[in-house]
C-alpha cells in the first residue's frame, strides 16, 4: 500500500488513522501542498483532481501489475471504506444499516460541509481573487467551523456512546478528530462543543490516533 500524503491534511489524517486502526504497514510518500507538488504533471497523472491523499493499494511495480492494480484512489471516505471492506477487523461503520447511516451523517458533515469551505485551495483562491485579508479569511473559516460543530454536538448529544456515535471508534470518530486539529490550529474556540472534546479526548488516547497526529509524521 502506498498512501500520498501532506502531514497537516485533514483528508490525510483519516486515512492515516483508519490504516493504524486496522494495523496496516503503508508506504509514505510526501506530496507538500505548500509547495504545490500536487499540482506537478507526476502527481496530477495519477491522481487527477491534484488533491491528497492519493492511495494505492499495490506498491509492486512489476510488469505483472495492472493498470487497476496501480491506480491512485483519491477521496479520503472512499479510501476508508475500501480499506474497511478489505479488512473488516475492526470494523469502521456499524454493521445495523441505520447505526451505520448515523455514522455516515457524521462523517459526512465533516467531509461535505465543513471541510471543504475551509479547504487551503478555497482560503487561497479567496485571497488571490477577491482580495480577501487574514482578519476576513478567519472569519470566514470560523463561521463555517462554527455552524458545523454546533451540529456535530447536536448530533452526538443524542447517543449515549463513548465515542460520537458508537462505544468503539467508528468512521465518524475518524473524520472528527482532524477537523478539531484544525480548528484549534486557526484559533478556533472549542470549548462551547464538550462533548466533542470528551469524545476527541478518548481517541487521541488510543495509539492509531496518536501515531496519525501530524505532529508525528
Amino acid at each position: 500500500m502506498k498512501l500520498y500524503d501532506y502531514y497537516r491534511s485533514s483528508a490525510s489524517y483519516r486515512v492515516r488513522i483508519a490504516l493504524n486502526m486496522k494495523g496496516l504497514s503503508y508506504e509514505q510518500v510526501v506530496i507538500s501542498l505548500l509547495d504545490k507538488e500536487q499540482n506537478s504533471a507526476a502527481y496530477s497523472a495519477l491522481n487527477p483532481n491534484q488533491l491528497v491523499p492519493g492511495f494505492c493499494r499495490n506498491t509492486d511495480n512489476s510488469e505483472k501489475s495492472s493498470s487497476e492494480d496501480t491506480a491512485v484512489l483519491g477521496q479520503s471516505l472512499a479510501i476508508i471504506e475500501y480499506i474497511d471492506e478489505c479488512y473488516p477487523e475492526p470494523p469502521l461503520l456499524p454493521s445495523d444499516p441505520w447505526h451505520k447511516a448515523q455514522c455516515r451523517e457524521i462523517a459526512l458533515i465533516v467531509a461535505c460541509d465543513i471541510h471543504p469551505l475551509n479547504n487551503l485551495r478555497v482560503l487561497n483562491y479567496l485571497n488571490s481573487d477577491f482580495g480577501v485579508n487574514q482578519n476576513e479569511k478567519m472569519i470566514w473559516y470560523h463561521h463555517w467551523l462554527k455552524q458545523g460543530l454546533q451540529s456535530l454536538e447536536n448530533l452526538s448529544n443524542r447517543y449515549n456512546t463513548l465515542f460520537t456515535c458508537t462505544d468503539t471508534p467508528s468512521l465518524a470518530d475518524i473524520c472528527l478528530i482532524p477537523q478539531l486539529y484544525n480548528a484549534k490550529r486557526f484559533g478556533f474556540e472549542t470549548n462551547n462543543y464538550p462533548r466533542l472534546l470528551e469524545v476527541e479526548q478518548r481517541c487521541l488516547a488510543l495509539a492509531a490516533f496518536q501515531k496519525a497526529h501530524p505532529d508525528n509524521q
